[in-house]
């Protein structure tokens, strides 16, 4: 019997390896796959390769250096590296986090790692090799014939680049020649994809000399101008200042007075700055930050500070010394939305040291944002969840402003993940501080504070408060109002008798105003009031939203899950009845009826549907930061952390439509979510008042909202949640199964539903399953939804998890035509 190989001995760079595992960028490939590395290449762990795969060269990322093959592997069927695209892409340190992040949410490491880097960077992709400086400035002499027909090449090239497919064809020996070019820093590679994400090149101009005789007196404007600006102008931005044309520069150019060369310019996210000074704290604001100075290595904080009490004031105050000992920041916010107001403070106290990154920005300022991560400036990045990937180093300090939200946490496409407990594995790893802030704390984090002190001070969680707003401003009285009196009443109106007062006292006191209200659109559904048909979505089993454009004659019913959208009939198609309504409301409907009934008022609306375009956030809140309108309109974007001093009146509409989700969450979240918009009153000087509408005023989520009496309605919440074994009690792992075929769906959920049972009962482990059950909406999208809801104990300290989920057996029972998701830590169970 012969004997088994030893494993390969794993290696931190190919210095004293022949081989490298890798995850290739092919769609459906997650596994690794192995080539040989050349011998004049040194790889590292986390570089970009150029592999073959199958008849194409694609990217890839180094994952691990190999002495020797696996024994399952041959050398006769082992291709080699062609080259290193680009190194140095992650910091030490950076692989073990995404590997934390698979192994917790149960998906490939392929899949966090397309979340984690910018978009575009890890697609199918084509090499190209572009000149990094221009040939004028190079001495050529030295090098190689393959490496001058190369550079000749480029040159002639209008965009200076060509693909690597093409040089190889062109040139010989252009491997040879490529290496030299790099190693001399004259080309640069890049792999270039379906969406291209690559540096910007734009054409510089510099000053050269004054000193050239028959000079006009044109051309002598334009070199004075130049030198006046610091002798270097991008030349789009000298032609504008300069009202010339690019003749004239070239005419400079050829007199030897001015240089023209091409250069990278960096696509980043920016503002205007107005410099700010830190602000005076109150006793309490000082207080907390005194404590969070005072904390060495990593500790976990709890901010609990009402609305208006100067959060944000404590964070910039808290990164001033962070910055100071040349280290990094990541503040989170949970919404797009958030990230103007926050970053344009930030960027006051901190000028360019701010790095913004989201979903919102081009392809190109996520490319160029993160390679400016890379560098050792200290930096203060700001984004939504998908930046606590940041790849920044020598991190001192992570904050998570709203820490509550729901935002935070990713439904789909895998991994599922939070980034609160990514943010703490990251604050683990760095040994710094996270701090998570929020009015309304979610009660799993809150629960984390209650426990006993001793195992508090071991697990170095902190719980800090900032119990009174700024200037000690009162918060805003609630007023409940009964719309089943108005409705007694004959007030046939979404608005209140008293809400309709207020509004009508908006312009006269020069004041300002919000309306919330959780839908957007016009009307919740449309139905018919003769045989009671409802219009539903062809592709999901959902009803659709009306939407009406006062810019057009045409009403549209749209639905919020797969965008179809029809126009509105105008008889029943079934029974042909004219008594076709709309009914429920949405902020659309209330902008109409806000114009039929106060058409003196000027008003805004903030959501979703009127934010889509790039800078809307932005524009939107300076133009009513600015007093341009009265009344400001939205859904739950309106609730997230924007602070409008001015604003004096709160209207919350249709508060019991958040009551009524099937979720056991929904009391929590109603309660965050009014309490929030309760907030956005009564900031600045003058106090402020909320007017909430109700069909349920002795609720008791309604009755702790209007007694801001946070932590009893938490207490009886976690009495709640003990007793129905859910969080923080319970881990809870969602599967959902979808497919085209229902019937398939249905028995696969069954399936793997019987196998968990069987799986748990075998090995005595503690938790139970629920379901299967179709999700509450089966169909979207043409796709048919069933879950399957795993309890289990929460893991013990210092455990990933209670016991082990068996992530494959449950995909091997999953056909291939369907999908199978696994939520770990779900939010949503709809």
């Amino acid at each position: 019997m012969s004997t088994p190989k030893a494993p390969p001995t794993v290696i931190p760079t190919s210095k004293g390896a022949s081989f490298v595992e890798v995850l290739v960028d092919c769609p459906g490939t997650d596994k690794l796959f192995t080539y040989r590395i050349p011998s004049d290449l040194n790889i590292c762990p986390g570089d970009i390769l150029n592999v073959p795969f199958g008849a194409r060269q694609v990217g890839a990322i180094a994952m691990r250096c190999l002495s020797d093959l696996p024994p399952e592997l041959t050398t006769t069927r082992i291709l080699s590296v062609v080259d290193v695209v680009c190194r140095n892409l992650f910091p030490p340190g950076y692989w073990q986090i995404l590997e934390k992040v698979a192994a917790y949410y149960h998906t490939s490491l392929m899949a966090v790692i397309r979340v984690a880097l910018p978009p575009g960077l890890l697609q199918r992709s084509q090499r190209r090799i572009r000149l990094h400086t221009s040939i004028n400035s190079v001495d050529v002499h030295g090098l190689g014939t393959a490496a001058q027909d190369i550079l000749t090449l480029l040159q002639q090239s209008p965009t200076q680049d060509y693909t690597w497919q093409y040089l190889r064809r062109q040139v010989k020996k252009a491997q040879v020649g490529l290496r030299e070019l790099q190693q001399r820093g004259l080309v640069k590679s890049y792999l270039q994809t379906q969406a291209p994400t690559q540096p910007k090149q734009q054409q510089v101009v510099t000053f050269t000399t004054l000193n050239v005789p028959d000079l006009t007196k044109r051309q002598q404007e334009i070199l004075t101008l130049l030198n006046q600006e610091g002798g270097e102008l991008w030349a789009q931005d000298l032609l504008r200042l300069a009202h010339t044309s690019s003749n004239t520069l070239k005419k400079l150019a050829s007199k030897g007075c001015i240089t023209l060369q091409q250069q990278e310019r960096l696509r980043l996210e920016t503002s205007p700055i107005q410099p700010d000074q830190p602000r005076m704290l109150t006793p309490d604001q000082a207080k907390v930050l005194s404590q969070l100075n005072r904390l060495q290595g990593y500790a976990e904080v709890l901010l609990h500070g009402v609305t208006g009490s100067g959060k944000t004031e404590v964070y910039l105050q808290a990164i001033t010394p962070v910055l100071a000992r040349q280290q990094s920041v990541i503040v989170l916010v949970p919404e797009i939305g958030l990230t103007p107001q926050l970053t344009d403070r930030f960027r006051s106290r901190f000028g360019d040291r701010i790095r913004v990154y989201h979903s919102a920005l081009s392809d190109g300022e996520r490319y160029d944002t993160w390679r400016q991560f890379l560098t050792s400036t200290p930096q203060v990045v700001i984004g939504t969840r998908s930046a606590i990937f940041a790849p920044v180093a020598n991190m001192g300090l992570i904050v998570l402003d709203e820490e509550h939200d729901t935002g935070y946490k990713q439904d789909q496409p895998a991994p599922c993940y939070h980034a609160r407990t990514v943010a703490r594995w990251r604050a683990q790893q760095e040994d710094c501080p996270l701090i998570l802030g929020s009015a309304t704390p979610c009660l799993e984090s809150w629960s984390q504070t209650r426990r006993c002190e001793p195992h508090l001070s071991q697990s170095k969680v902190h719980y800090l408060q900032l119990p009174q707003r700024v200037n000690a401003r009162p918060m805003p009285p609630i007023e409940i109002v009964d719309m089943r009196l108005e409705l007694a009443n004959r007030n046939h109106s979404i608005f209140s008798r008293l809400l309709k007062k207020r509004l009508q006292e908006l312009q006269q006191k020069h004041q300002q105003g919000l309306l919330f209200m959780p839908r957007r659109g016009h009307s919740t559904f449309v139905s018919c009031r003769s045989c009671g048909y409802v219009a539903e979505c062809p592709h999901c089993s959902i009803s659709m939203t009306y939407h009406h454009s006062p810019d057009s004659r045409q009403t549209l019913l749209r639905c919020h899950y797969c965008n179809y959208t029809q126009p509105q009939p105008q008889a029943c198609p079934v029974c042909k009845s004219s008594y076709f309504r709309f009914f429920g409301s949405g902020t659309q409907r209330v902008m109409q009826e806000l114009d039929k009934t106060f058409p003196e008022l000027r008003v805004i609306r903030f959501d979703s549907d009127t934010t889509r375009r790039k800078g809307a956030h932005r524009q939107l809140l300076n133009q009513f930061a600015r007093g341009q309108a009265d009344l400001m309109v939205g859904t739950q974007m309106l609730t997230k952390g924007i602070d409008l001093p001015q604003v004096q009146l709160i209207g919350v509409l249709a508060a019991d439509s958040l009551l009524n989700i099937p979720d056991f969450r929904a009391s929590e979240r109603t309660f965050q979510t009014l309490l929030q918009v309760a907030g956005r009153a009564g900031r600045g000087e003058h106090p402020g008042q909320v007017i909430l509408q109700t069909y349920a005023p002795e609720h008791p989520v309604i009755q702790a909202v209007q007694q801001y009496s946070m932590n009893t309605f938490l207490i009886n919440e976690l009495k709640q949640r003990r007793e129905a074994n859910y969080p923080p009690f319970q881990q809870l792992i969602l599967l959902r199964i979808s497919g085209l075929n229902e019937t398939m769906v249905e028995n696969t959920a069954l399936d793997i539903a019987n196998y968990l049972k069987a799986y748990i009962q075998l090995h005595r482990y503690e938790g139970s399953i629920l379901g299967p059950a179709p999700a509450s909406i089966l169909r979207v999208a043409r796709r048919y939804y069933w879950h399957v809801l795993v309890k289990r104990p929460q893991a013990k300290l210092g455990q990933s998890e209670h016991w082990p989920f068996p992530r494959q057996e449950c995909q091997q029972r999953c056909p291939q035509n369907l999908r199978l998701q696994i939520d770990v830590d779900p939010l949503k169970l709809l």
